[in-house]
């Protein structure tokens, strides 16, 4: 492989998965959860502070708990953003990104910021490409 074709793939990996980041987000707000589950790995976790959800059928129930509660999902007006992405890729099937994030509620009436922070990702290549493997969320500090 040149040094420009692999180039063009440190290019095309950092290009999926920041639209991996991009897509969860959207699909937490207002998105199909069927969908936005097919972005994790199986043994993917989340991690919020200690508490953490292992397994795809475990982050899957804890997203059916959010949008029954009406704090995620369609209906709910809120909205994940994305800020400041540092995607980090060296060819293997392993990449890590560092995101800062807003968590908006009452987006469409009267946004109000809910709550800030940093997501710290690990994704891994699969053969239906990039998926979240864990992520670990720390609140503003």
């Amino acid at each position: 492989m040149t040094t420009a074709d692999s180039l063009a793939r440190l290019h095309e990996d950092e290009r999926q998965i920041r639209g991996l980041i991009a897509r969860l987000a959207h699909l937490a707000d207002y998105g199909d959860l069927d969908e936005y589950m097919t972005l994790f790995t199986d043994d993917a976790t989340w991690d919020l502070g200690g508490t953490v959800v292992r397994g795809a059928e475990e982050i899957r129930a804890d997203r059916v708990e959010r949008r029954e509660q009406g704090t995620q999902g369609p209906g709910t007006n809120t909205r994940h953003m994305n800020t400041t992405s540092w995607v980090e890729v060296d060819g293997s099937d392993v990449a890590t990104a560092h995101s800062y994030f807003l968590f908006v509620r009452d987006a469409s009436t009267a946004p109000t910021l809910g709550v800030t922070g940093r997501y710290h990702d690990t994704f891994r290549r699969t053969p239906d490409g990039w998926k979240m493997a864990h992520r670990r969320i720390h609140m503003a500090d």
